[in-house]
């Protein structure tokens, strides 16, 4: 340190220090560094005092006076009064050096809005622009299957690329708003030291190398699903069972990203308050699962050891308590539309296999009240869904990063999904209980991630739910013990009945997979939620008057939305079904009946994965030995 000031004060007695131009850089850097070592010093200074005062010898004439007379003497209210003053200087500088302390280290981790606004920070757009960010390969690592590169444009500059601009736009995110992993997976840590310091001493530190990140999306993979919701809003979420990969994921309606960097035509895009384009429904969109819930509510049974519990279905439905809305079967017809009213496989009892083949809202009903509020709650717990006492509580959920392996906060915080709820509060009614136990209710609040996670715990081989993860290079962790490994055997075997067997509500997977030799697991679902109606041609939120009492007694109008229900269509599936590869969580908005929107769809996805080997080699398509061309005759 000696040294290093001797050579500053070298440094300033030489003449080309001032007339080099020199000055106007070190000297206000100098001046920084000297204003923080003497604000330090001041501080100590006053915390020394402050403790040295206990310290501080008696006057001959306070040692004899009374306590009263000498709380009276002007010396010792003085000395009272810098103690306070100390205390309050103190507190404040505490306190502003804490809020300096929380925004430069902790806030681009927690908090939400400064994640929003960074953007806006000259320091990050000034550090942003002045480095290369690596190039984002896809899990194969070729570069010619790049998702984010460098490439020249006409005017011979070099611009940042996207190969799938659309399709992986709620991913990469832009440049404003919540960050996404263009801003997080290539971002540098900030200098503890201050600027002023490396100017001062004329040392630079090494600019860190951005070396190319290879993630866990298929790019081939991520263009299909992104195909197959070609006019659809929707979601498909697809995820490795066995090591938390996201293999592909995908919302529409999307956006480019080349139209996100324009200001005005990004908040016409954030202004779009019927098709959302922004919001990333695969991870932050809640919907009501429907009969896809129904493996949660068999997960749970096998967990409590109830899934050998067999329960009656009953021709008028089942009531949970007397005088209470009857729930309902949904049976299967010949032309796969679901006809509520009838006992779906019959009425008589059913066993746990027999009622997921023919989803039969009763059965599920039936047992989850027999499992009760405190076993769904746990199981919730242990996938990641946080269960709430009311449902007012149940709307106000937040990001969700820890269910994420990722290598820093941030890049978990950049595309953490919404983390679903269910209310398992004593309050209330078995009704309530039964209706989530069919995907219903208070079980309102799924995202697509989440119904994927579910159908993941299922088909991993050790009954584990396994942190998903974005970066290819992290070691795989898991996020909880669902199952035993013998239990997830178990659970998958009553999901192929689903698509493999007569009579199930997804056989028109295996129509679609006849002669590929891959067996499947999954469920069907269709679910009616309550959404506001947009006018077709404006996009402005259609309202009617309503008339009610205001505090002064008088009648006054006002506004409400139209509300209209829609018909969500749900599938989610593991394939194969001997040792899965793929969970997919497929939902298709306005869809109908899962068997015949939602359910071709993971069909598809499967039969793409199949073609570009995701399933192995063994299902990989075999291509027909060319035939020898015919021998031309000799002429004679």
């Amino acid at each position: 340190m000696i040294l290093l000031l001797l050579q500053v004060i070298t440094d300033y007695l030489r003449p080309e220090y001032w007339f080099g131009g020199q000055v106007l850089e070190r000297t206000p850097a100098g001046l920084s560094i000297v204003y923080i070592i003497a604000l330090g010093i001041l501080i100590g200074f006053l915390v020394i005092t402050f403790f040295d005062n206990f310290r501080r010898p008696k006057f001959l004439f306070e040692l004899d006076l009374p306590r009263e007379v000498k709380n009276r003497l002007t010396q010792t209210i003085a000395n009272r009064s810098i103690r306070i003053w100390q205390c309050v200087f103190i507190i404040l500088a505490l306190t502003v050096f804490g809020f300096q302390v929380y925004w430069t280290y902790f806030a681009g981790d927690v908090n939400e809005q400064f994640q929003a606004l960074a953007y806006k920070d000259l320091r990050n757009r000034r550090t942003t622009a002045a480095n290369l960010r690596g190039w984002m390969l896809d899990r194969n690592g070729d570069l010619a299957s790049a998702l984010a590169y460098y490439k020249l444009d006409a005017k011979g500059e070099i611009v940042r690329s996207y190969s799938l601009e659309k399709e992986m736009a709620h991913f990469l995110g832009t440049e404003r708003g919540t960050p996404g992993l263009e801003r997080t997976l290539y971002q540098r840590t900030e200098n503890p030291m201050p600027e002023a310091w490396e100017v001062l001493w004329k040392y630079r530190r090494p600019e860190p190398e951005n070396k190319d990140v290879r993630v866990t999306i298929h790019r081939d993979l991520q263009a299909f699903i992104a195909q197959q919701l070609d006019g659809r809003n929707g979601a498909i979420v697809v995820l490795d069972p066995q090591t938390g990969d996201i293999l592909a994921s995908f919302s529409n309606p999307s956006y480019n990203l080349a139209q996100a960097n324009d200001l005005d035509e990004y908040l016409k895009l954030e202004a779009d308050k019927r098709n959302k384009p922004l919001l990333n429904r695969a991870m932050r969109e809640f919907y009501v699962p429907g009969s896809t819930f129904k493996l949660f509510t068999m997960i749970s049974a096998f967990r409590a050891g109830k899934q050998n519990l067999t329960f009656p279905s009953y021709a008028e439905g089942f009531k949970p308590t007397r005088g209470s809305i009857p729930i309902v079967d949904a049976s299967q017809s010949r032309d796969g539309m679901n006809v509520s009213g009838a006992c779906a496989g019959g009425c008589q009892e059913k066993d746990i296999r027999t009622a997921f083949k023919v989803s039969s809202n009763q059965y599920f009903a039936q047992l989850a009240i027999a499992l009760g509020r405190e076993r769904i709650r746990e199981t919730a717990i242990a996938l990641g869904i946080l269960p709430v006492e009311t449902p007012e509580e149940a709307v106000m959920s937040k990001f969700f990063p820890q269910v994420l392996n990722a290598s820093t906060p941030a890049i978990a915080n950049s595309i953490a999904p919404q983390q679903s709820t269910i209310v398992t509060g004593k309050d209330i009614s078995l009704f309530d209980i039964g209706l989530e136990g069919i995907g219903q209710g208070y079980a309102g609040q799924m995202t697509p991630f989440q119904m994927a996670l579910i159908t993941a715990a299922a088909g991993n081989m050790e009954g584990k739910l396994m942190k998903p993860r974005i970066e290819l290079d992290r070691q795989p962790e898991a996020f909880s013990q669902i199952l035993t490994p013998q239990q997830a055997a178990v659970v998958r075997e009553v999901m192929s009945t689903v698509t493999e067997e007569p009579g199930g509500t997804g056989t028109v997977i295996a129509g679609k997979l006849a002669g590929t030799g891959i067996r499947t697991g999954g469920k069907t679902g269709t679910a009616e939620k309550q959404v506001p109606l947009f006018d077709e041609k404006t996009g402005e939120l259609k309202t009617e008057k309503r008339r009610r009492r205001n505090e002064a007694g008088d009648w006054e109008e006002y506004q409400v939305p139209i509300m209209v229900k829609r018909s969500d269509s749900w599938f989610i599936s593991l394939a194969p079904i001997e040792r899965p590869r793929f969970a997919i969580a497929v939902v298709v908005e306005g869809g109908g009946y899962g068997s015949r929107t939602a359910a071709p769809i993971a069909a598809n996805v499967i039969l793409k994965a199949r073609e570009l080997g995701l399933l192995g080699e063994q299902y990989r398509p075999r291509q027909a030995p060319k035939r020898p061309a015919p021998a031309r005759r000799k002429s004679n």
